[in-house]
């Protein structure tokens, strides 16, 4: 008798906790809410522009409106695009202070968001067009020549370690030569992860070819290497 009412006892635990985690389930209380989807992978960094918090890409039109948001401190920055780049979202200064922890410059966990899309003016024509002539709607920064691999301003993230890059398109061990065409500086890298550019250099691949003070490469050619 005292065996089974044993039994009952613990069936009866067994069902009040099954019941309790499904209301906290249902309530939001036992399960973190789903992460939410970007539209951009790898890291995010910024270029040295000045004015109002904005971004360029390398996959959005000018005018589209993005969130982009720093995961370790959950602070968030809406943006709009002004122009291309050689990544799918590259901050400019006012919008990287917007989300950046103190002294680093590049946002690993980050979450971007498409919050609008871009408003052709009347008379504009449709994207892609000017007037009624196929065409850019804004110029791009720097026509590559050469055959160059990556299009866009040239940027970096900063990390002890030798000359290499991150990129998007090319996997782990491929080099690439990077040439800053307004000085004839080169750099030879090799790719070591992945990062949200066709091709985002270190601080000290960055450090043999930039300009003083200047963070962005706009005039540039990318080689791949066999």
């Amino acid at each position: 008798m005292k065996l089974q009412r044993k039994h009952v006892l613990a069936a009866g635990v067994a069902v009040v906790a099954a019941a309790t985690v499904a209301v906290g389930t249902g309530l939001g209380f036992a399960d973190s809410a789903p992460t939410r989807q970007s539209v951009c992978s790898g890291s995010i960094t910024f270029s040295a522009e000045e004015g109002a918090p904005a971004a360029t890409s390398n996959q959005f039109p000018v005018g589209t409106r993005l969130r982009v948001t720093n995961l370790d401190n959950d602070k968030s920055a809406e943006v709009t695009v002004v122009g291309p780049s050689g990544s799918c979202v590259l901050l400019n200064a006012a919008a990287m202070e917007l989300v950046r922890e103190p002294g680093r410059n590049v946002i690993r966990r980050n979450v971007v968001e498409r919050i609008g899309d871009a408003v052709v003016q009347p008379g504009a024509g449709r994207p892609g067009m000017v007037g009624d002539r196929p065409g850019s709607v804004s110029p791009p920064a720097a026509r590559p020549v050469n055959g160059s691999a990556c299009q866009g301003a040239i940027t970096f993230f900063d990390e002890a370690a030798g000359p290499a890059a991150t990129s998007d398109r090319f996997p782990i061990g491929t080099r690439l030569r990077v040439t800053n065409l307004d000085n004839n500086k080169t750099t030879t890298v090799t790719i070591t992860g992945p990062s949200g550019s066709c091709v985002l250099l270190n601080s000290a691949a960055m450090e043999q070819i930039r300009e003083p003070g200047k963070n962005l490469v706009r005039n540039n050619t990318v080689e791949l290497l066999r």
